[in-house]
């Protein structure tokens, strides 16, 4: 994938980093936020477009696994 497409993946992983965040702070849920530091801060570790998008929707997934 180009560097177009990892750009734009990495811009919507981290605004949905971004309202985990906040989301996490308001609830005061220690999973949540530190899922969305997470999700802000990955992009910038992985050069694949594949890598950023299967490494994102594991980490959106953490909260609603750790909550079971």
């Amino acid at each position: 994938m180009s560097s177009e497409a990892m750009l734009l993946w990495s811009l919507l992983f981290s605004s949905i980093g971004l309202g985990y965040f906040v989301y996490g702070r308001k609830q005061g849920n220690k999973v949540v936020l530190y899922t969305g530091i997470a999700l802000m801060l990955y992009p910038y570790v992985f050069s694949s477009a594949i890598t950023v998008v299967v490494v994102g929707v594991m980490l959106m997934c953490v909260p609603r696994v750790l909550a079971l």
